[in-house]
């Protein structure tokens, strides 16, 4: 369904008009999403600020994976860490004055290594690096701060300056969110630096358009895989999507096979001609099964194991809403909930394990909800099923590391699919508005996450709760 003030929104004319006029109508920003498979140089030829404080430790590691993923950096500071790798990508750095910039400068990305930050005062460096770039930043741009997991600190002062990060760059998102651009914290954990690559790209990239203000920790707990190739990055990988029909299932599919890998769709017997259409279009599969089926895990791992030989990638997207009060509910729509929801993941992922068709370096996504961390009126049961997700990654992440295998949850907010063409008209246009990017996001949002989590580069992530939901004034 379309969303008249996001339309309205692209006409130069119009946006110019209402700011001239002052009118309170917030007319968001059209947000700039990639098509087609990833590319080796995601930034290339976008200008990217770098800045940093005291003596980092990542900023070497830094200084290498931007040049590498095509960006032109100008640097606040010591350009001697980026000149051998720039060079190396005919990218040679640039010095930026912050008190002299040049007044056409605009750039796609702001970068900043707070890292070494230890004490309140070092936290100056932060304003210091942002204030004079907040009206340099183009449409669609991308902040993203660096810093130090606060858990690897011994030191309180330490550990609540890190923490500060967190309250900055949520703040920082709201901000820039009338422009469409959006900001991230990435918090690394020792000896991570050579993990901040994949996530770099991601979110200094389109590919992350409704992704904002989340704090994300990589960390070296998973052990190492193969090095993210760039392109064709899920080559010989078979997926399996869950719910793979319509809606999120659908475009997480597609994405999943554009970046190379074998996709099995399933979806309910009911749904066995859409579900059809999908796997024709991508080149993938059809796998028939009601999840909620207790007999649905073993038919699952006994296909992927005989006509696949295991899967690398599941994503588990299926999932239904049974909206009422609590003092409404009838028991049979809670159970249906949390057995779909939570119950059918958890005996689906246990059978995969125990009967070893998840490979090593294998990728589990999960999807949960911005309800599942917020609450919502009337969906007790979903918000309670979509929680028990995020306790689920968490837990079953750690004792699956040692085999390469990550685990992690994403949470949608305000998606445009077909559930939420259904909502009255006004709560519709109420729930497109409480974001930072003001609008809806869109089912490839969120299948572009999915994919994002699924890829080599993301092996440091783990464990972690992925918002895709525009920065959402909901939650945490």
């Amino acid at each position: 369904m379309s969303d008249f003030l996001l339309e309205l929104g692209k006409n130069p004319t119009a946006r110019k008009m209402i700011k001239n006029l002052g009118l309170p109508v917030p007319v968001p920003q059209s947000l700039k999403r990639p098509r087609g498979p990833r590319s080796a140089r995601p930034l290339h030829d976008q200008a990217v600020a770098f800045g940093s404080f005291g003596s980092s430790t990542l900023t070497k590691a830094l200084a290498g994976i931007l040049p590498r993923a095509g960006a032109d950096i100008a640097v606040v500071g010591d350009v001697e860490p980026f000149v051998a790798p720039g060079e190396a990508y005919g990218r040679p750095p640039l010095a930026l004055d912050l008190d002299d910039l040049p007044e056409r400068y605009r750039a796609h990305g702001l970068v900043f290594d707070a890292s070494a930050c230890r004490t309140p005062e070092d936290l100056r460096a932060v304003y210091d690096f942002f204030h004079p770039l907040m009206r340099r930043i183009a449409p669609c741009g991308r902040a993203i701060v660096v810093g130090t997991d606060p858990s690897s600190l011994c030191d309180p002062e330490a550990a609540s300056t890190q923490t500060a990060l967190e309250g900055f760059t949520r703040s920082l998102a709201k901000e820039l969110g009338k422009r469409g651009s959006t900001a991230q914290l990435l918090y690394a954990g020792p000896d991570a630096a050579d993990r901040l690559e994949g996530p770099l790209r991601f979110f200094l990239s389109y590919r992350s358009a409704f992704v904002s203000g989340q704090p994300v920790w990589v960390s070296e707990l998973v052990k190492d895989g193969a090095p993210d190739p760039g392109e064709g990055p899920l080559d010989g990988k078979v997926a399996l999507v869950t719910g793979a029909a319509r809606g999120i299932g659908e475009a997480t599919a597609e994405i999943l096979a554009n970046e190379g890998a074998k996709v099995v769709c399933l979806d309910r017997p009911q749904d066995d001609a859409l579900c059809s259409q999908v796997a024709r279009r991508i080149g993938g599969s059809v796998l028939l099964a009601d999840v909620s089926n207790p007999e649905a895990p073993e038919k699952i791992a006994a296909a992927l194991a005989d006509e696949h030989g295991g899967v690398d990638i599941v994503v588990h997207n299926a999932g239904i809403t049974r909206d009422k009060t609590l003092a409404k509910m009838k028991p049979e729509l809670w159970d249906l909930a949390l057995n779909i929801n939570l119950g059918a993941i958890q005996r689906i992922t246990r059978k995969l394990i125990d009967d070893d068709v998840l490979h090593d370096e294998g990728r589990l996504v999960l999807l949960s909800s911005v309800a599942g961390i917020a609450g919502n009126l009337g969906q007790t049961n979903y918000a309670a099923s979509k929680s028990g997700v995020v306790g689920y990654v968490r837990a079953l992440a750690p004792t699956l590391a040692e085999r390469g295998i990550t685990v992690n949850a994403i949470a949608p907010g305000f998606i445009e699919t077909r559930l939420t063409a259904a909502i009255p008209v006004m709560i519709r246009e109420g729930g497109r508005r409480l974001s930072n990017l003001g609008q809806g996001g869109q089912p490839s949002d969120v299948g572009e996450a999915i994919a994002f989590l699924s890829l080599p580069g993301a092996v440091g992530i783990t464990g972690g709760v992925l918002r895709v939901c525009g920065g959402a004034l909901i939650g945490a």
